[in-house]
This record gives structure tokens, sequence and C-alpha cells, in this order.
């Protein structure tokens, strides 16, 4: 049985811009910030290390996860202050493509998972902002939970929250503790972060943990920040804000079992068919 005592969790809110060393430096920065202030896990956002729209330059600077400086560096910065340090993610080359990858390190600074992105953002928004990920990532096809000395941390990446199944899957594998880090737009953050999150953790019973970019990014992008800690009662427990910064907040993960007790509908799912009914057609013409 995996140990369930709370433990203090941060969101290191970024503003990751288009030099992977700097970027480094800043979350390397933040993950020390919030050990200093007491956190035992700390996570890091979506795209820690590189945002960059052009496709051209991201795979100029972009090579295999083996060589890759930020999780170098986080490793060591993990061992260092021997806090478990969760990767939001980092691209990383994958083939033909690149893989949108997360990554948990242990308090020694072992790799302990990873995790590819599975729901790839092909959308057009209407804004005017048009995305296709697919075009330059590779989506993952295993959902991935991670052991952590507080229990089972369910993997996911920002899109994915949109996909409650995925969540329902993790929880119901064990997972206490789920995750959606992101770089998340501004116009779809604004609209639907915080009611997304909420859902997920109040239908799983679980505890969302997500970190955030924030603000315009060097590309020209503008995303939503707003990191968040939710407990499995859809209560916010921290939020950051548009700027880089790190948020704390106590995680008891025996909540999750409180919660699960009190509306268990993990165990109430019953099979189904999908029927459709139609209305017979009207017997008289209609009339102008």
């Amino acid at each position: 049985m995996i140990p369930t005592r709370p433990f203090v969790a941060a969101c290191a809110g970024m503003r990751s811009g288009r030099d992977p060393l700097k970027n480094r430096d800043d979350a390397a920065a933040l993950v020390r910030e919030a050990a200093a202030r007491g956190a035992h896990y700390v996570q890091t956002p979506e795209m820690t290390s590189l945002v960059e729209r052009s496709r051209a330059a991201l795979f100029d600077k972009v090579g295999p996860e083996e060589r890759d400086p930020t999780l170098a560096a986080l490793r060591d910065v993990a061992r260092e202050t021997g806090v478990v340090v969760h990767i939001g993610s980092l691209a990383v080359r994958a083939g033909e493509k690149i893989a949108n990858r997360a990554f948990v390190i242990d308090a020694r600074g072992e790799v302990v998972a990873s995790y590819d992105k599975i729901h790839l953002f092909d959308v057009d928004l209407p804004s005017g902002e048009s995305w296709r990920e697919s075009a330059t990532y590779a989506g993952g096809d295993r959902a991935v939970l991670a052991e952590t000395p507080w229990g089972l941390l369910g993997l996911t990446i920002c899109y994915d929250v949109r996909f409650p199944a995925l969540y329902r899957s993790l929880a119901e594998a064990g997972a206490s503790i789920l995750s959606a880090p992101a770089c998340f737009t501004r116009q779809t953050g604004e609209a639907h972060w915080h009611v997304l999150h909420r859902a997920r953790a109040i239908e799983t019973g679980s505890f969302m943990i997500s970190a955030a970019q924030g603000g315009r990014h060097e590309d020209g992008r503008e995303t939503f920040g707003h990191s968040l800690i939710v407990d499995p009662w859809g209560r916010v427990l921290a939020e950051g804000g548009a700027e880089p910064g790190v948020v704390l907040a106590e995680v008891d993960p025996s909540l999750a079992a409180d919660a699960r007790a009190r509306i268990p509908a993990l165990t109430h799912a019953r099979p189904y068919r999908v029927e459709v009914a139609s209305a017979a057609a009207p017997n008289r013409a209609a009339t102008a």
C-alpha cells in the first residue's frame, strides 16, 4: 500500500520563450524557490523548456531526451533539494516528429515516469488563431501513473483535460492526484480553464494540480496562466496569475477517499447502449 500522508505541492508558473537555456535556468530557479518555501513536490508547465510556434525553429532547437539540458538540470535540482520534480512537458525528438513529454523525477534525481501527450490541439478559434499540433507532434498512446511518496499521480497534459474518460481511467487505476500542466491559450483559458479542472476533480474525487504558462510569449502567442491546485470536492486551494511565480498548497490524499466515499461515482458506472429515436413526421403540410 502506497502511503497517503499530506504533502506541500507547488506549481511553478512560467512564461517560457525561445531560448531553451534561459527557460532551463528560470525553471530551476522556480523549483529551488518552491523547495525553499517548503514544497515536497514541484510541477512546471507544459513546454517548460521552449515555447516556439515556428516548426523549423522548434526542430532546430530540440534534441533527443537523453541530451535535453532542462531534463538534466532539473534532475540535478531534484537531487539537490530533495523534492519530487514533475516537468509538465518538454519537446523532445521522436523520429520524424516531436514528442510533448512529461517527466516525474524523484528526490534522488531519477526519472521514475514519462508520458507523451495523447490528445493533440488541432483547432480553429473564433479569434482567428489556428493550431495544428499534429503537424509537428506525435501523439502518445498510453495513460501513465507515477508512484510518489504520497500515492499515485496521473499524468496528462493541457488539451487532455477536455477528455474526461482519460481521468476516470487514471482514477479507477488508483490515482488520487491528477495533473494537466498546460500552455492554454488566453481565449480558451478564460472560458474553460477553471471549470474543466473543477469538473475533472469532482468527477473522479481527485486532486488536480496543474502548472501553467502565462502572458505574452516571444513567439507571439498569449497564454492564460492561472496555475491551479483543486481539491477532490472541487475547491480551489491555490491559484496563480498570468505572471511567472510559485503557488503552494497542502494536499492530503486521504481527502480523495473521503470524497469518493461520499459520492462513489467511480463504482456506480453501468453499461448502456446508445439508441436514436426519431419523431414521426407531421401528416399535414406546413403552412406559411
